[in-house]
């Protein structure tokens, strides 16, 4: 089965890019929330989006907003999505058809979407001038096209250098986070809103984890052995 994954410096390099990305946002997240004191930030119950409000404290979206760091956030999510993007073209070889071109476009696409969300702020101002759809946009992108590159590429694991175990853990984790998704969006739509911040977890998490599988087994790849020199018969030696 040929591989669909480029050799070499650049493919580790482009793996180690991918593990980078979510380790930035999941600590960009933590320092952000830790932050977010007046009232406590809620992991269970507010808005992930949230946590990128730089404006002063508002009420957005049913929710007391107030993210003294939100900056370090959105720059998180741009990093984020910045590495994924330049990384996938690294590491996977677009010569080789459709499979890896494919993975290539949802991890652009995912890439995209999660810097849409750092650059446009859920906020109300954005709401009032329009630019919330971009926001929301950039949410919903990543959220679909995120999982689905994790059902792809655990669907290619064995073109990609995955073992089994890995692969179907990756395939389970995008299809989680598929079905997470209507649920979300349901609880947000319907104005319920129970335990927001849990269900848009359940989505966005199994991506960052897929890639966190995806990019430790890239990044291990032995580069392929260079062949020693073939000696000189001793009748050309001599």
């Amino acid at each position: 089965m040929s591989s669909i994954v480029r050799s070499g410096p650049a493919a580790r390099a482009g793996g180690l890019l991918i593990l980078l990305g979510p380790l930035v946002s999941w600590l960009a997240e933590f320092v952000t929330a830790a932050a977010w004191q007046d009232p406590p930030y809620s992991p269970f119950h507010n808005w992930v989006s949230h946590l990128g409000l730089t404006g002063p404290p508002q009420t957005a979206f049913g929710q007391v907003a107030n993210s003294p760091l939100g900056a370090v956030m959105n720059t998180g999510w741009v990093a984020y999505g910045v590495l994924l993007a330049v990384a996938s073209f690294l590491v996977f070889d677009l010569r080789k058809g459709l499979r890896p071109t494919v993975i290539v476009i949802l991890a652009v696409l995912a890439g995209a979407g999660v810097s849409l969300v750092g650059i446009f702020q859920g906020s109300n101002a954005n709401v009032d001038n329009g630019l919330i759809a971009l926001h929301t946009l950039g949410a919903q992108t990543v959220m679909v096209a995120g999982n689905l590159m994790a059902i792809a590429a655990g669907a290619n694991g064995a073109r990609i250098g995955l073992s089994r175990r890995r692969s179907t853990a990756s395939i389970a984790l995008g299809t989680a986070g598929l079905i997470a998704f209507p649920l979300f969006m349901a609880d947000a739509l319907t104005g319920w809103m129970w335990n927001i911040g849990l269900l848009e977890r359940a989505v966005i998490y199994p991506i960052m984890i897929s890639h966190a599988l995806l990019a430790s087994s890239i990044a291990a790849r032995r580069l392929p052995a260079t062949s020693p020199p073939t000696p000189l018969p001793n009748h050309a030696a001599s």
